[in-house]
């Protein structure tokens, strides 16, 4: 008799798993999924081992048999079970959790796909002294048993894709496999163009954009070798590809490669434990590394390789810093001028705000009434296009009051501004312009991002205006002007990472000016002119200010110099949420090693979301190891007691702590 062990995703602890007696149709084997009984239920679990006895505290009798086997043949194999093991235990989910963020969740395979069988040629520029040293370094044989760990640190436009892809080739005609990994969906595409360019059929892509069964019919084809180089955002790091030997992580800076669901995985640290288990070598990019990232190349674990020069003629553009105190409406004189002035040339403008809607803050002069959500504890922002003020948390939302809700005053209204407002001045400016904006309001329609961006390209758009869309590594030969309306949203946030998120998006949206032309100027708008941040991403002292940033750091005793695992409780009952973070603050007090700390607990920045309390404890050490037994324990001894009503969420290595 054949018995099989299951997990489901489920929150459990990493090692638990339920045993089930086979199939009546006998076609239940590790690796696939299947539907069987659990509680009053019935769900989709994933097979991961099979015995012929069972042990002597279970009793055959006890057992229930599987009822359905979803898959024909194995979606996933010893290697993804293994990875599933170690993500988590160091995320501390349930394994079935694990296995779940892996795998696709299509319920049968369909159609596929794929780039050409013959890969297109393309002009490859012949490569400069400095890409052809990183390209020797990161494909020279790496001696002892330490991964291969190198960086691609250089200003937009340097070239960095263009070693990417070489080493990918490299790899790919010695027989091994590659990950490609992009920050978001929209650079999918024009990586994945890229690189159908250059293989063909060997290449495909993965992303949350696909329907799940494309997803699934993809991963398939991985498996079984059909495919040797594997294009897409965070997800694809799983990817299940044959003799893998490279992981390239483009714009590792990026936060979006850390997911905000359980498990809560950031795929650098996954890509480095599948380098190190295989043997593949990991190489990642960006103008504006990770603090994290910096630290590690500054302590030599990670070979750095910097790419100083634009190669298609463009030069760094000129970084105007430009005061917003005393300014009408949203656009100063210096900024109007420039895109006029880029118009006559036949150039191209893009504008930044990382704020969509019209405005975003609603308040009473007379008697200071703020008009907030009532499930979340922040402002409601007014979106014109739709009539409606909108909580970008949870999504309720209201008709604006046409005066103070609490003291009938007309002097009430929204202030601060939007991509709506900027479009609706833009418009007003510069009636002759075409003008776009692209945000998650205008982008939902399939295919429309994708069009917008393709249109701007080809010269169909004078003015692009976007929140973060706009500013990641979207490459566009025209632009010559690149407009940050309002340079210091994220500084006032109050999270440790505010100035170098607040750096790294100035310098990479200013890398979309100029890129084939030595004439490219950034304005940047803000009202902290003086800020340490802003002052040095206009001047790009990229080392001054990791210089600076690291040094502050490690005087607050914060990553990269501590390592931190967050537990957030959630509950319909602010009580109830203090009463679970103040039980694990007493087990932390009991288990946590005499050089880690803690911190809280304590309410949430935002304290409210969707009608849920949130609190908020904060372990802090010096090494992972000692910390991660602590969260553990935390875990399992809040669990014995746990009070109805609470969820609690951990997070190890957050990279936000809102």
């Amino acid at each position: 008799m054949a018995y099989f062990d299951l997990v489901f995703d489920i929150p459990l602890r990493e090692n638990e798993v339920f045993t089930y007696l086979t199939d009546a149709k006998g076609e239940a084997s590790i690796g696939k999924r299947a539907m069987t009984p659990l509680g009053k239920r019935e769900r989709l679990g994933y097979i991961i081992g099979e015995k012929t006895e069972l042990p002597p505290e279970i009793g055959e009798e006890a057992l229930k048999p599987i009822r359905r086997v979803v898959d024909g043949e194995a979606v996933f194999d010893g290697d993804d079970i293994n990875l599933a093991r170690w993500v988590a235990g160091y995320y501390l989910c349930g394994m079935g959790e694990a296995l779940s963020a892996m795998i696709p969740s299509g319920r049968r395979t369909g159609e596929y796909v794929s780039f050409p069988d013959d890969p297109i040629a393309e002009k490859i520029l012949e490569p400069s002294e400095e890409q052809e040293q990183a390209l020797e370094g990161i494909l020279a044989e790496t001696a002892g048993s330490s991964p291969a760990l190198f960086y691609l640190y250089g200003i937009t436009g340097s070239g960095k894709t263009e070693v990417f892809l070489r080493a990918a080739e490299s790899l790919l005609n010695k027989g091994k496999s590659v990950i490609y990994l992009v920050p978001e969906i929209s650079l999918t595409h024009q990586t994945a163009e890229a690189i159908g360019r250059r293989f063909g059929s060997l290449a495909s892509t993965i992303h949350s954009g696909m329907s799940p069964s494309a997803r699934l019919t993809e991963w398939v084809r991985i498996r079984k070798g059909a495919v040797r180089i594997v294009v897409g955002p965070r997800s694809a790091v799983f990817a299940p590809v044959r003799d893998l030997g490279l992981i390239i992580i483009d714009e590792e800076h990026d936060g979006s490669y850390k997911s905000g669901n359980t498990p809560r995985y950031h795929a650098r640290q996954v890509a480095m434990r599948r380098g190190a288990l295989s043997g593949a070598k990991l190489v990642m990019g960006s103008a504006t590394p990770s603090a994290e990232a910096w630290k590690l190349m500054e302590d030599g674990v990670i070979r750095r390789f910097d790419l100083t020069r634009r190669l298609s003629g463009g030069a760094a553009p000129e970084i105007v810093p430009v005061s917003l105190e005393h300014t009408e409406g949203c656009l100063t004189e210096e900024l109007k001028r420039e895109i006029h002035k880029t118009a006559l040339l036949g150039r191209q403008t893009i504008l930044f705000l990382n704020r969509r809607g019209f405005a975003y803050f609603y308040h009473c002069r007379n008697c200071g009434y703020e008009l907030t959500c009532r499930n979340c504890s922040v402002s409601l922002t007014y979106h014109k296009s739709r009539g409606r003020a909108i909580c970008h948390y949870c999504g309720y939302s209201v008709s604006p009051p046409g005066s103070c809700p609490q003291c009938g005053s007309l002097e009430a209204g929204f202030t601060g501004f939007g991509t709506e407002l900027i479009e609706e001045e833009v418009r007003r400016t510069f009636p002759d312009l075409r003008i776009r904006r692209i945000d998650a309001d205008t982008s939902g329609k399939k295919g429309s991002l994708r069009e917008t961006l393709e249109l701007f390209k080809a010269g169909g758009i004078d003015l692009l205006l976007g929140t973060q869309m706009v500013a990641k590594g979207l490459n566009f030969p025209g632009v010559r002007l690149v407009g940050v309306v309002l340079a210091d949203t994220g500084l006032h946030l109050p999270d440790f990472r505010a100035a170098e998120r607040t750096f790294s998006l100035i310098v990479q949206v200013a890398g979309r000016a100029g890129r084939y032309f030595p004439d490219g100027k950034v304005i940047v708008q803000t009202l902290r002119p003086r800020e340490a941040a802003i002052t040095r991403a206009c001047a790009l002292d990229i080392k001054g200010f990791y210089k600076a940033e690291l040094a502050q750091r490690e005087a607050l005793n914060f990553p990269p110099y501590t390592r931190l695992i967050r537990f957030t409780a959630r509950a319909r009952e602010a009580a109830r949420a203090d009463r679970a973070v103040e039980r694990m603050a007493a087990i932390a007090r009991r288990h946590l090693p005499p050089e880690a700390d803690f911190l809280g607990p304590a309410e949430c920045p935002i304290g409210i979301i969707a009608g849920n309390y949130r609190r908020q404890l904060l372990l802090r050490g010096s090494s992972m190891g000692g910390l991660h037994r602590a969260a553990g324990t935390i875990l399992e001894e809040y669990k014995k007691g746990r009070d109805t009503g609470v969820y609690v969420e951990v997070d190890v290595d957050p990279v936000s702590l809102l």
